[in-house]
């Protein structure tokens, strides 16, 4: 059985947009950015001001962007082989790097443990509210949920909640993300950030002076934009345990 030690959510910007949505995302994480890395100075971390980081950033040379996973694990030669066993498609392997896709073709990555073990703490925002971004929604076309759902229990080894639109993997502890993956009705699989609130309409009206725009009110979640149009979710989970309130 393998172990995933750690997750990060990596946020892909094209090359335009690059500087402009880092300082957003820096602002509404309330992080620091680390200098930056990679041959082409193309990655860094947002720096939470507590605990390892969660939550990097990329800039690429061609396509939209998008957000992905990375797994942090011990041995990528065996869990890279166990994810094939359970329904990956390999994609690539260079130095320090596995890229892999889902069954329903979300790509996700496999990089080395490096330690990190402390999640985060939450930011208490002026006005008492207190938020963290802490989850990756795998939104899935309904032809491939139940595979994609089966997929991901089987490779984290992690139990998942029942539900029919909306289930989530019960990370252990120590993890500092939450995956949770949403029926949509057609389409091509992707992936968005969450942020849980204890506040979220203070949390929305924080964000609109950033440059951020509503799309939708539902009744526990707002979906947003943020200045060049990435959706994303503010939420009324428990910013410290991840749950919607009883």
């Amino acid at each position: 059985m393998i172990e995933i030690r750690w997750l990060t959510a990596f946020l892909d910007f094209p090359a335009d947009e690059f500087g402009d949505e880092v300082t957003f995302w820096r602002a509404i994480a309330g992080s620091t950015i680390s200098p930056p890395r990679g041959d082409k100075k193309q990655f860094a971390s947002l720096e939470p001001f507590n605990g390892d980081p969660h939550l990097r950033v990329q800039r690429v040379d061609s396509g939209p962007g998008g957000v992905h996973l990375d797994l942090h694990v011990i041995d990528l030669g065996a869990t890279a082989r166990h994810a094939q066993s359970v329904g990956a498609e390999l994609v690539s392997v260079s130095d320090g790097l596995t890229l892999l896709r889902s069954p329903g073709g979300f790509v996700f990555c496999l990089v080395p443990w490096q330690g990190q073990t402390t999640r985060s703490r939450p930011i208490r925002w002026p006005g008492d509210t207190i938020s963290i971004i802490d989850q990756v929604c795998i939104d899935v076309p309904a032809r491939a949920y139940e595979r994609e759902c089966t997929f991901w229990t089987e490779l984290t080894g992690w139990p998942i909640s029942a539900g029919t639109t909306y289930r989530h993997l019960i990370r252990p502890d120590h993890i500092p993300l939450r995956i949770l993956l949403q029926r949509i009705g057609y389409g091509v699989i992707g992936a968005h950030v969450d942020l849980a609130s204890t506040h979220p309409q203070e949390e929305v009206n924080r964000h609109a002076d950033w440059g951020a725009e509503v799309v939708a009110h539902h009744d526990h979640w707002t979906v947003m934009a943020d200045p060049t149009g990435r959706p994303y979710c503010i939420t009324a989970r428990n910013p410290r345990t991840g749950e919607l309130p009883t």
